[in-house]
């Protein structure tokens, strides 16, 4: 009875995974891919380390002891610092295309002055670095052939949904070439850069095995095994893939200039949450608020801080994650209509996008200019401001001729204290007019208060680092 009731149980789940598309077996997926994953060792000359070694008095038993213990950990027999020694490290790679080109984790290679490349046929020949995107930790390198190499495609990482199933191939814990299964567990993960969008999956993946390939089930690569999440360094079901759309836009500026040439548009800018939507009488909380226009494409364009970019070249902006990727996307010196709301009213802008690498190279710091002192203070909203002076402007490390009010003491009990404001901060605008007087704060707050607005919108500098605040004007007495 029990084993009937058994194989009745199991005939069951087999029927069900046969339904959802669960396959009997990876071994095809496996043969078809391994020989386009390739193993990656890299060398490199590192100085020895001389420090954190213990200290024993002079004429101890363990001196000896402990000269032995330095010799073997990068120091001389005399104390002298040992000559410089060779390290190793393993990694994982694909080869994109016939001639030769590799893809792997900028991690996997960075500073390493040999990079050496096996194939699964046990075949090994040495790679060239082509270029490197640190932002994505993505490299590109190169070997020559004498014969086309077996390679993968990118597939639309876009396509995956959680749930699908996915197989992991590298080199983990340099056991060289092993494959392993999961799913999708979820997408669109930031880990900590600009242009992050990890797919996270169960599939095991273990340090070596960075930079190898994680593929769909027709064969194609939909992202690049980059990151663990673990208490001791292995694997506990949590592993992170560089989603392949945005690696494959990387490798191609790689491989075409040997360096990423991404869009610049030249604004800071913050979401719109709900506060913020309702200060500035916004029908929804979306899109990428405008908080500073220095000088570059954005400004010879028109946009001002304040302005709310709700479309970016015909795509339609959510959050400010969205329009760092559709810029960065975008070919440097195009031309591209970008949608904003000013004051309740649509406008359409051109900007002709600059180079983002080119803008951040070029960043530079100019003197502060003077501005006569006004030393008279007020307390509003649990906050007691006074006037920016050029003094105060240098040593907060604020842009040049900033003008505002100084936060000089902030109310632990005030609602402004647990949106973040803290001494130093300086108030540059309310309710999206310039402040520069304590009177021109007044008065955004008496306009605010007679609007029926339920709070005021404050542009609030940290630093040089600007950003929206919206506090309440209930607490206004």
């Amino acid at each position: 009875m029990a084993a009937t009731l058994g194989l009745s149980l199991g005939l069951g789940q087999a029927d069900v995974a046969a339904a959802r598309g669960a396959p009997e077996s990876f071994a095809d997926l496996a043969e078809q891919i391994s020989p386009s994953v390739v193993n990656i060792t890299t060398t490199s000359v590192v100085a020895a380390s001389t420090e954190g070694g213990p200290m024993v008095p002079e004429g101890s038993p363990f001196e000896e002891f402990f000269k032995d213990f330095q010799d073997r950990n990068g120091q001389g027999g005399d104390g002298a610092p040992a000559e410089p020694r060779r390290s190793e490290a393993l990694g994982s790679g694909f080869v994109i295309s016939e001639d030769g080109y590799i893809v792997t984790n900028n991690h996997v290679i960075e500073g390493a002055d040999d990079i050496s490349i096996e194939f699964f046929s046990g075949e090994k020949l040495k790679a060239e670095l082509v270029g490197t995107d640190p932002k994505t930790d993505i490299a590109l390198l190169k070997v020559k052939s004498e014969k086309p190499l077996p390679f993968v495609q990118f597939g639309n990482s876009d396509l995956m949904r959680v749930g699908d199933w996915v197989v992991a191939m590298g080199n983990p814990l340099g056991q060289g070439f092993s494959v392993s299964a999961g799913i999708v567990s979820a997408r669109g993960r930031e880990l900590q850069g600009t242009y992050d969008d990890y797919i996270q999956t169960d599939a095991a993946i273990n340090r070596g095995n960075s930079g190898g390939p994680l593929f769909n089930m027709d064969g194609q690569v939909i992202g690049v095994n980059t990151a663990i999440l673990s208490p001791n360094g292995g694997s506990i079901g949590i592993g992170f893939s560089m989603a392949s759309n945005v690696v494959d836009k990387v490798v191609a500026q790689l491989k075409q200039f040997g360096e990423t040439r991404r869009g610049w548009l030249g604004v800071r800018i913050q979401d719109v949450t709900p506060d913020v939507a309702e200060a500035m009488g916004l029908a929804a909380s979306k899109g990428a608020l405008v908080t500073d226009v220095p000088e570059g494409p954005a400004k010879e364009a028109g946009l001002q801080a304040g302005d709310v970019i709700t479309t970016f070249d015909g795509k339609e902006i959510g959050t400010v994650r969205d329009l760092t990727r559709q810029v960065a996307d975008s070919p440097v010196g195009s031309a591209v209509p970008v949608i904003i709301l000013r004051e309740g009213k649509t406008e359409t802008l051109s900007v002709t996008l600059g180079r983002r690498e080119e803008a951040e190279a070029d960043e530079a710091v100019p003197a502060v200019a003077e501005k006569p002192a006004e030393p008279q203070s007020v307390e509003l909203l649990g906050l007691t401001l006074e006037p920016v002076t050029a003094d105060a402007a240098q040593q907060l490390g604020l842009p040049v001729g900033t003008e505002g009010l100084v936060v000089t003491k902030v109310s632990e009990e005030s609602e402004a204290f647990g949106k973040g404001l803290r001494q130093g901060d300086v108030i540059t605008e309310a309710g999206q007019q310039k402040v520069v007087r304590l009177q021109d704060l007044q008065d955004r707050l008496k306009e605010a208060k007679d609007a029926g607005r339920k709070s005021l919108l404050l542009l609030v500098r940290r630093g040089g680092d600007p950003r929206f605040v919206a506090l309440s004007v209930d607490e206004i007495k």
